[in-house]
């Protein structure tokens, strides 16, 4: 039996009876029916709906022009929006989704959906900011977001809009320095706990020894690996900006390679024998942390940080980090030059603050 439809799997269960599912990012929904006829195809649509919310077209049934959800389901039907990754379709369209079913005021019946494009104004922008003001992140998305958004409108000439009102909103401040970066008492603690040889430790050290995010982590592969090199692209932003990294496999992961059961096409499986999820294996990284006893704040994103910083405080430069780490501005990376460089620099200075007794001045 061969179905030609997006996304389906056809398969004999134990019984022998021959069984059709949907299945795309993570979810799987059965269908029922008979393949071609009205009411299978009714089944497909509703799976792909659940999974992938509403289609434009449908959005836009009964959608007032010029409002603000109306510029919305032009955006997500747009070739732009298709070149996103599917996790940041997913995550941006939640927003939205969120933005656009909140009240205009506290108590009030209006909802910014309904908002014509005309009166939606920064005020309107800086409303919907401070409602996150307690998650500074959170809040800074929905402007980041928005201003995007209003910037596609103009680029297109979308008809009630004359400029960007969410272009000079300023973003919150965030106090501290975001992730967690590890400490070397924290990573010895985790090494200790996880041996080599566990699955906990390949994760660890593949992580700390290529500096490249979870999303990265669980697709390298025996397939990646050429004349003793990791050779990739980078999953973030793959679409748009795709960053192609060659890597040297250091001894210290070879080390851990070789003494650790790999799946066939990824390093690193989960129980069923099957690659990661982005989002699965951050919970499992969370799981082993645990075990390791470490504080919550001990994350993925925060040992990749530490290997920024590590890298840094051994002399690497700036454009050594790009080369590892995949950034492409110069920002992030002399962050943590910055930071290792003030380290050296007390470490000398330090000495200095010893006041120098009468007559030991040398000439």
């Amino acid at each position: 039996m061969k179905i030609r439809l997006p996304y389906t799997r056809t398969y004999r269960d134990r019984h022998g009876k021959w069984r059709i599912e949907y299945r795309r990012r993570g979810k799987t929904i059965p269908l029922r029916g008979v393949p071609g006829t009205p009411e299978f195809l009714a089944e497909y649509d509703r799976a792909r709906e659940v999974i992938e919310g509403p289609s434009p077209a449908k959005k836009q049934a009964g959608v007032k022009d010029g409002t603000l959800r109306w510029l919305c389901v032009q955006w997500l039907a747009s070739a732009e929006y298709g070149q996103l990754a599917d996790s940041t379709q997913r995550d941006r369209r939640r927003i939205l989704e969120k933005i656009l079913e909140e009240p205009l005021r506290p108590g009030a019946a209006a909802v910014f959906a309904d908002c014509p494009l005309a009166r939606f104004s920064p005020e309107h922008v800086r409303v919907l900011r401070d409602r996150k003001r307690s998650l500074p992140d959170a809040a800074n998305t929905r402007v980041k977001l928005l201003r995007g958004l209003f910037k596609w409108a103009l680029e297109h000439e979308v008809a009630g809009l004359e400029s960007n009102p969410a272009r000079d909103i300023p973003r919150l401040k965030i106090e501290g320095d975001g992730y967690h970066c590890w400490t070397a008492e924290e990573r010895e603690q985790f090494e200790k706990h996880h041996p080599v040889g566990s699955k906990a430790r390949l994760a660890y050290e593949l992580i700390f020894r290529t500096g490249q995010r979870r999303s990265d982590v669980v697709v390298l592969g025996r397939q990646h690996v050429r004349d003793g090199r990791l050779c990739f692209t980078q999953t973030k932003n793959r679409r748009r900006k795709p960053i192609s990294l060659e890597l040297p496999i250091l001894p210290e992961l070879q080390r851990v390679l070789d003494a650790s059961p790999l799946g066939d096409m990824t390093f690193l499986v989960n129980d069923y024998r099957k690659p990661f999820t982005v989002a699965g294996f951050g919970n499992k990284f969370r799981d082993w942390c645990n075990q390791a006893g470490l504080p919550a704040h001990c994350s993925a994103h925060g040992l990749r940080k530490s290997a920024a910083t590590v890298a840094a405080e051994n002399g690497a430069t700036a454009h050594e980090l790009m080369s590892i780490f995949g950034w492409l501005s110069l920002k992030e990376a002399e962050r943590y030059t910055r930071a290792a460089e003030r380290r050296v620099l007390a470490d000398r200075g330090m000495g200095r603050l010893v006041p120098i007794k009468a007559g030991t001045r040398s000439v």
